[in-house]
């Protein structure tokens, strides 16, 4: 069949399987030549076993491909995918975990992929024997020594008593509004948002927030798979104020709060094990990108677009797989800091900063400037419109470069 994206309201319900796989090559080859110094693997002193929950897309992804292909490391990842059919494309992830299956295999990394609900207690029972499993078998240690947790699910029912509940984007104590664009139309639109409930906010926390993670570590824990030098990392984003009403002080971002308080009990629990200190959980906040949700968040369009124009004009922008990089480069696993969790680059909160770039005064100086000018007339020149309307439709395995979107292709399979 031939595949085109099909989008609806900013939502794209398909993907391809051959961009998918070509996508995610290109995020190899930069991950070897800018963390493996050009051979795979080549970098040394980072993760030996990395459990990466969340494994699919985005963040989860990058992270696992520099695991892998940067430092070597085994991998066991978890996400839950649609798997395609004779007649129907899969899921991105799908295809993305076919392809990282295909490469890994080629360059003799080992690995496996589990797939179902990463918050269920059955996933984590079979996650510990996942991992003895491959690490018998690739003669290592099954003791982890970084966790990614990178989920990105909008519910979640909870594993001790089966209650579901449902996340929700919305503001907090007032309703919101304010501008935004359709990527595919250019179209500068109003977007609105009523407020929370207290029962949404609860429920956002309980399906976004870090409870889960510290279930994770809790089971990884009693199971003695983490390592004495063991290292968590989960994800967040705080932006700039224009949209905090929406996402800082929002639903969202009270999810974001309740993981960096994860963070901090992690680090307690830690604190507590014969670990020498050597054991650490952060919280990394990254920079604004487009991904799969990103694109329907009132203002974050407008915001992202006007943010991409800056950034790359000034040399600065990065996707998901250049931050990652920078990530376990130059911090994660930085010299001195990948013996020493304590000399990890930290901020005031103990919050690792890949927004630094982002939230430099002279960018967002540039970014509100470039927001002022735009109108529907000027929007393709005055915003990168264009880079986000790629990024988004990247993320689904179209608008790849060097893929043959008129050809007939099998959607159970990946070329």
């Amino acid at each position: 069949m031939v595949i085109k994206p099909m989008i609806r309201n900013n939502i794209c319900i398909n993907s391809h399987p051959a961009g998918c796989a070509q996508s995610l090559r290109n995020g190899i080859a930069y991950v070897v030549k800018n963390l493996a110094g050009g051979k795979s693997p080549a970098r040394a002193g980072g993760p030996k076993l990395a459990l990466i929950i969340g494994c699919s897309t985005g963040y989860g992804l990058a992270s696992r491909i520099c695991a892998a292909f940067g430092y070597g490391a085994a991998t066991l990842g978890v996400s839950f995918e649609r798997p395609a059919s004779a007649s129907k494309p899969g899921t991105p992830g799908f295809y993305n975990n076919l392809s990282f299956a295909a490469e890994a295999a080629k360059a003799a990394l080992p690995f496996k992929t589990l797939d179902g609900d990463a918050f269920s207690s059955e996933m984590k029972e079979q996650v510990i024997a996942a991992l003895r499993d491959m690490a018998k078998s690739a003669g290592i240690s099954p003791e982890i020594d970084l966790i990614i947790y990178s989920l990105a699910s909008p519910v979640r029912t909870d594993p001790r008593d089966g209650t579901v509940y449902r996340s929700v984007i919305k503001p907090i104590g007032q309703p919101y509004s304010g501008k935004t664009i359709d990527m595919m139309s250019g179209k500068i639109i109003s977007a609105s948002a009523e407020s929370a409930s207290p029962e949404e906010i609860a429920h956002t926390i309980k399906v976004m927030g870090g409870e889960d993670w510290e279930l994770w570590i809790e089971a990884l824990d009693k199971a003695g798979l983490l390592a004495a030098g063991a290292r968590t990392l989960a994800y967040t984003y705080i932006g700039p104020e224009l949209s905090w009403a929406i996402y800082k002080n929002g639903t969202i971002g009270r999810a974001k709060e309740d993981l960096e308080r994860a963070a901090r009990a992690i680090n307690r629990r830690f604190s507590e094990k014969a670990s020498g200190g050597k054991r650490r959980a952060w919280v990394s906040v990254n920079k604004a990108l487009v991904t799969r949700a990103s694109a329907v968040i009132p203002i974050i369009p407008f915001y992202v677009a006007a943010l991409f124009k800056v950034m790359k004009e000034r040399g600065l922008h990065e996707g998901c797989i250049e931050q990652i990089v920078r990530l376990y480069r130059d911090r994660l696993y930085a010299p001195g800091a990948a013996e020493n969790p304590a000399l990890v680059p930290v901020d005031g909160e103990g919050r690792i900063r890949l927004d630094d770039w982002e939230m430099r005064e002279d960018i967002q100086k540039a970014v509100l400037e470039q927001m002022d000018k735009v109108n529907e007339k000027n929007v393709e020149d005055t915003v990168d419109i264009a880079g986000f309307r790629h990024d988004f439709l990247e993320v689904h395995g179209f608008d790849v470069a060097g893929i043959d979107y008129e050809q007939d292709v099998d959607p159970s399979t990946i070329v």
